[in-house]
């Protein structure tokens, strides 16, 4: 479990295939200081499990599930990466609850500097926006965001400067993939309540 608050981007500088599956090597910093190996990682929004962590690096398996249904398919050396350690009990929850587990792929719209602050408009997969409420939460690329504007699949946020400069959004374009989880609570709402009969 996360929050959605960013605590370092980190940069690739692996992600191959190998006899054993996907292996990705990212270069961190204060994440990679308070994991050990076992332990749980927002890897852009996706929990990943820490598999080896020389110095300065950390390494992940990934299967090949999780490759294709995330922005991990886009991942180049030098690319930076949003890491989260996981909550802990007694720690500050700042954010929203965050599971890492992605519901689809989004692709950015509008990403554009309006005044101090920066507006992102968001195209989700079909479907994504029964789960969407203004002012709700939604998780892109692991950052917990306030739901500014929703319209069918699509929906924008605001980005204050400081999140843009210590996400990778600030290395994000039009056009560019990013790993999108919407709220858990409104997966259950839509779970229990009853559907009406065709």
């Amino acid at each position: 479990m996360f929050t959605g608050l960013v605590a370092e981007t980190g940069r690739v500088l692996a992600f191959t295939e190998g006899a054993g599956g996907w292996r990705l090597d990212v270069a961190a910093g204060p994440v990679r200081a308070e994991c050990a190996i076992g332990d749980s990682v927002a890897v852009n929004g996706c929990c990943l499990t820490a598999s080896a962590l020389p110095e300065g690096r950390m390494i992940f398996d990934v299967v090949e599930e999780t490759r294709r249904l995330t922005n991990f398919s886009r991942l180049q050396p030098g690319g930076a990466v949003n890491l989260e350690g996981s909550l802990r009990f007694g720690g500050k929850i700042g954010g929203h609850f965050v599971t890492g587990h992605i519901d689809g792929l989004g692709q950015i719209e509008v990403l554009e500097g309006r005044g101090a602050d920066y507006y992102l408009k968001i195209k989700g997969p079909p479907g994504f926006g029964r789960f969407l409420v203004l002012k709700g939460s939604v998780a892109v690329d692991g950052i917990s965001l306030t739901v500014a504007e929703v319209a069918g699949d699509s929906f924008a946020v605001w980005i204050i400067p400081h999140s843009r400069a210590t996400t990778n959004l600030r290395e994000r374009r039009s056009g560019d993939a990013v790993n999108l989880e919407s709220d858990l609570l409104g997966k259950y709402v839509e779970k229990l309540l009853p559907r009406p009969s065709a």
